[in-house]
């Protein structure tokens, strides 16, 4: 379990990601080497990892969230497959270990071609079923992120911890290839020194730092951070699959978005229309969020939950292997 110092850390990288050691040691009291060791530990120890990802739409790419069913030798294998794979942002095993469940990113341009959803999950063995949601709108997630994590500092900490807002900021120009070579170095590590990310870029320091302001300024770049959640004490979680009127699925999807128990929730295509992931600290915790609270919330025709046994692939890429 973490202490006020480590969850005090964690929530100031989901305000800035690349905030300096020094910034945050002096919001939490505590020296900037101290910070560095906290944050190193919790990497070795917890997965914690800070990842920058390009906005889908500035990446011109809309999200789907797959369902998938397959036979129980092969489950765990294939959402090794679909985890290594770069155009999926995470996988997870679900209800039992045979359900698959991934978001996976395609192109908004369908001439350029769906090749998971259209070619490879179709010809692959083992699957029993599938199911393609398109995610709408995301009321919680992407950069936004489970209030568990983010409840810990005051406003005045928050506030010294934002990044600096650049008025005389230029609009970003639309991504380029040579972007994407710094996306991949910041998915891989959002930390990465701007001496690195030059390297990676072969770009100069300065070029690196400017295109840097202009990504998060624009809103194309954002950071969110990779963390075994059982370190907050959330040993729960679940995918709740919802059925909503369509009049009625702002108002829900919104009130939704507010509660601290909800890491995720969008809208989306198919038979239900809204899904969300609650994370909870155990079994009892998540009936009493749906029994006392979700079930209070008007709107609501239909639920079903589908149990998270293991993240297979979090919002990062998976670490390259050596």
């Amino acid at each position: 379990m973490l202490d006020a110092i480590d969850r005090g850390l964690v929530h100031a990288l989901h305000i800035d990601g690349r905030a300096p050691f020094a910034r945050i040691g002096a919001v939490l009291g505590v020296s900037a080497q101290t910070a560095a060791r906290r944050y190193r530990r919790l990497r070795a120890e917890a997965g914690l990892r800070v990842v920058g990802l390009a906005s889908p739409g500035h990446a011109g790419q809309v999200q789907w969230l797959l369902r998938l069913t397959a036979v129980p030798h092969s489950a765990q294998d294939l959402a090794r497959a679909l985890a290594h794979r770069p155009d999926t942002s995470w996988v997870r095993l679900a209800s039992g270990g045979t359900e698959i469940l991934a978001v996976v990113r395609t192109p908004l341009d369908v001439s350029d071609g769906h090749a998971l959803l259209l070619h490879d999950i179709p010809r692959t063995a083992g699957i029993t079923s599938v199911s393609a949601h398109s995610l709408l709108h995301t009321y919680v997630g992407g950069p936004t992120t489970w209030g568990g994590r983010t409840n810990v500092l005051t406003e005045d900490q928050v506030r010294g911890l934002r990044p600096e807002e650049t008025e005389s900021a230029v609009p970003s120009s639309p991504l380029t290839e040579a972007d994407r070579t710094l996306l991949d170095a910041l998915a891989h590590d959002g930390r990465a020194s701007v001496a690195s990310l030059a390297t990676a870029t072969g770009w100069s320091p300065a070029t690196v730092a400017r295109r840097l302001t202009e990504l998060r300024s624009s809103g194309a770049l954002f950071f969110d951070i990779d963390l075994n959640d059982s370190v907050l004490g959330a040993t729960s979680q679940a995918l709740l699959w919802m059925s909503v009127a369509p009049a009625e699925l702002d108002r829900v999807a919104r009130a939704l978005a507010g509660h601290g128990e909800l890491a995720f929730v969008a809208a989306t295509t198919g038979a239900t229309n809204l899904v969300a992931q609650a994370v909870c600290a155990g079994p009892a915790a998540l009936h009493t969020y749906l029994t006392r609270r979700l079930s209070q919330l008007p709107g609501i025709h239909t639920l079903e939950t589908a149990p998270v046994l293991r993240t297979v692939k979090a919002a990062g890429p998976l670490t390259r292997r050596p």
